[in-house]
């Protein structure tokens, strides 16, 4: 196609754009005229837990929001917490946050984003509440396993994908939580303080990328405060950020009961009012209390009428004034279920395999044992918010039992109790909960000994991963490295199954076990996926999206005494240096680095070279290489380009993850790998100018399959 041609096109799609964003506004404006005060107030706040008002005369109707991040929860009660006890509300469950960063493959996350909106609209749903985006900082915060990472880049790239697939099937996507909620322990009052750099280049470039790439449709505001207000009503959150420097115009959203005035929070920019507390739906700052401030004159009406048109704009968007041209959605397809599998298998990272214990030879073994109450534990309807109603749900031990059942004795043992409790708000639940059950034990170990090999499952439950309250240790709880370290004496081929969405101090049994799997919490299809993996039938492709650390103490929160804050208070002190640019900048040695995960085969990485050395500020830099698979089965690896300034005026991280790229390969396959980076995202943020900064000099390229593991490194030269 000639230049002008393409030049035609773009001209005419732009003009078609611009004349549809005319009508659209055109539409929103003649509709708010025809409101009395009272019906543009009611679009503004809930009318019942998951529900915004219709106005039936102008044909706007009830606006339908929901839980789900990883699957659209369950049906609610309008007015309590309680199910509505329906037979026909069970989705697909996919695996929440931390799995699905954990494939390092975007096009699952775009699949994911289909099958929800999908989902949502056989719901019947318009906004589904997520992706919780926040950065993991700490690895004590219950949220971590609906979160995604401690990379900004990684997360941005996960959430564009996501929201770009969710909101082509008319369903807004609620990006959360606007801004620094890192912690559930005092979430409703913490203050956050961290400096300009470290918000700019750690805890806003998802965000950034969701709202001014992506688009997403509305954002969710955070409990927690942020220098000295609350995020709700942070005029430098919501306005100068969210809407003068993003260019937002969808809606600006408040999680449950996170909204603390009527005035400030209007001002500052938020337009729905969502809660939990006050029964009398007219008694919520956006309710009376608006329509008063507007009669009082604290308020202009023409604020409101901002609120209205960011409402209903989301609403045209997605068709809801439109049924007829609406995606109309499916449910628990069987095609759903697949991306759920597949997503599952994908997420499952093998950090262990001395003496090539996996895969498992099923055909040479006569048994298994099977220990561990992981093993039979279901997951999906835990967490709180984000707790889904699955058609169905496989544990390992089910997987295991129906897939190889006939063929293998499978000696199940209990191997530890859950001695936790869940409740809401706080973590005394999980005191006590470190209590060896020597009875369970040796059960165990009796089983370990008769069989062939031994895999136990492990890790942590919704007691621990979960809303509104973080965890109170990082080591696994249950007795279960006893149990381990027991068992592994009765039978060397043993293997560890991590269930858990957060980090977990495993230097206990690292040096026990020959084989360890970390399978996050799998969705509908975890048994399956991890059994799977286990026996061949799949290979392991996961890297890790996190850090995981020898002890607790070495997290940059924690050594430095920043977690949980005091006095309601907590300063992001380590600054920008969170996760592996940590580890990597202080040459502290993890146990397991970031973007780290083991194949079932091996991978050459070669040829590394960029298209020119020297490159101007508005530049592309293309770095190419070669990757073969040397082993003798199928596999995946994750390719992945970090960028450092060895010199700079400010002091920067070590390394930073710039570029990936997820390849598959058949044996003996080799593919050349492409990975591009924009010379301006080599920025830092200079606080000096309040701007983006690219200082002249060398910068050099890193090419490897971990933060830890580089193959390559190319020179650069940046005018």
């Amino acid at each position: 196609m000639k230049k002008t041609t393409v030049f035609m096109v773009l001209l005419i799609c732009s003009a078609a754009f611009s004349q549809t964003d005319v009508a659209t506004e055109k539409r929103i404006q003649g509709l708010i005229k025809k409101m009395t005060l009272k019906e543009k107030v009611s679009l503004l706040h809930g009318n019942s837990k998951f529900y915004v008002s219709e106005i039936k005369r102008l044909g706007i109707p009830e606006w339908a929001l929901s839980d789900g991040p990883h699957g659209v929860r369950a049906e609610m009660n309008r007015d309590n917490w309680n199910y509505a006890g329906l037979t026909d509300d069970a989705v697909t469950c996919f695996p929440p946050g931390t799995a699905m960063a954990a494939t390092w493959n975007l096009d699952l996350a775009s699949k994911r984003g289909y099958v929800l909106g999908e989902e949502a609209r056989f719901r019947k749903k318009d906004v589904l509440l997520g992706p919780g985006i926040n950065i993991i900082r700490s690895p004590l915060c219950g949220r971590n396993f609906e979160y995604l990472s401690e990379d900004p880049y990684l997360i941005a790239q996960f959430a564009v994908n996501y929201i770009n697939a969710l909101q082509s099937k008319d369903v807004a996507a609620s990006v959360k939580h606007y801004a620094a909620n890192n912690q559930e322990d005092n979430r409703f009052a913490i203050d956050v303080t961290m400096s300009d750099r470290a918000l700019q280049e750690i805890y806003l470039p998802g965000f950034k990328a969701a709202v001014m790439d992506a688009h997403v449709l509305t954002v969710m505001g955070a409990y927690n405060k942020f220098r000295g207000e609350y995020c709700t009503e942070n005029m430098f959150l919501g306005r100068t950020i969210l809407r003068d420097l993003y260019k937002f115009n969808g809606v600006y959203m408040s999680d449950w009961n996170a909204v603390h005035s009527t005035d400030k929070a209007a001002l500052a920019g938020l337009d729905l009012e969502m809660g939990t507390e006050k029964i009398d739906y007219n008694e919520w700052y956006f309710a009376n209390p608006l329509i008063k401030a507007v009669e009082e004159g604290r308020i202009k009406e023409s604020l409101v009428d901002e609120k209205a048109a960011n409402i209903l704009r989301v609403m045209i968007k997605t068709k809801v004034l439109d049924p007829k041209n609406r995606e109309k959605g499916s449910v628990n397809t069987k095609e759903h279920q697949q991306v759920a599998y597949q997503s599952a298998v994908e997420s499952i990272v093998l950090l262990k395999n001395k003496n090539k214990v996996l895969p498992l030879q099923i055909n040479s073994l006569k048994s298994v044992a099977v220990i561990g109450d992981n093993a039979t534990r279901k997951h999906c309807s835990g967490g709180l918010s984000s707790e889904i109603k699955p058609l169905y749900e496989i544990t390992p031990l089910e997987a295991i039992t129906s897939k190889y059942g006939k063929q293998l004795q499978i000696n199940f043992a209990q191997g530890y109790n859950k001695q936790s409790s869940p409740g809401e708000g706080s973590n005394k639940g999980q005191l006590n909960s470190d209590f060896v059950d020597w009875k369970l034990i040796d059960e165990a170990v009796v089983q370990a000994k008769k069989s062939d090999v031994a895999i136990v499952f492990a890790g942590l439950n919704h007691d621990f991963d979960t809303e509104s309250f973080d965890r109170i240790h990082m080591r696994l709880p249950y007795g279960q490295e006893t149990l381990i370290q027991e068992v592994a004496k009765a039978n060397p081929k043993t293997i560890v199954v991590i269930i858990a969405g957060s980090p977990l101090e495993l230097s206990g049994i690292q040096s026990r076990v020959p084989a360890i799997v970390w399978a996050w919490y799998g969705g509908m299809e975890a048994g399956n996926a991890v059994v799977d993996v286990l026996s061949g039938k799949e290979f392991p492709s996961g890297k890790l999206p996190i850090t995981l650390p020898v002890s607790i103490n070495q997290m940059p929160d924690h050594a430095l005494g920043n977690y949980p804050g005091r006095n309601l208070k907590v300063n992001y002190e380590e600054d920008i240096f969170v996760g592996y640019r940590w580890f990597d900048t202080k040459g502290i040695e993890p146990l397991y680095p970031f973007g780290f995960g083991l194949s079932y085969t091996n991978f050459d990485i070669a040829n590394a070279s960029t298209d020119k050395k020297e490159f101007n500020q508005n530049d592309t830099i293309v770095v190419k290489c070669t990757i073969k698979n040397s082993g003798k089965s199928d596999g995946a690896e994750v390719v992945q380009l970090y960028t450092s300034q060895p010199e700079c005026s400010v002091m920067r991280p070590k390394k930073e993850l710039k570029a990936f790229q997820k390849v598959f390969l058949k044996s003996g396959e080799e593919k050349t790998v492409e990975l591009k980076v924009k010379v301006k995202d080599l920025a830092f943020y200079d606080e000096k100018t309040s701007g983006w900064k690219v200082e002249s000099g060398e910068f050099v390229l890193h090419l490897g399959t971990s933060s830890k593991n580089i193959v390559d490194s190319l020179s650069i030269q940046v005018k």
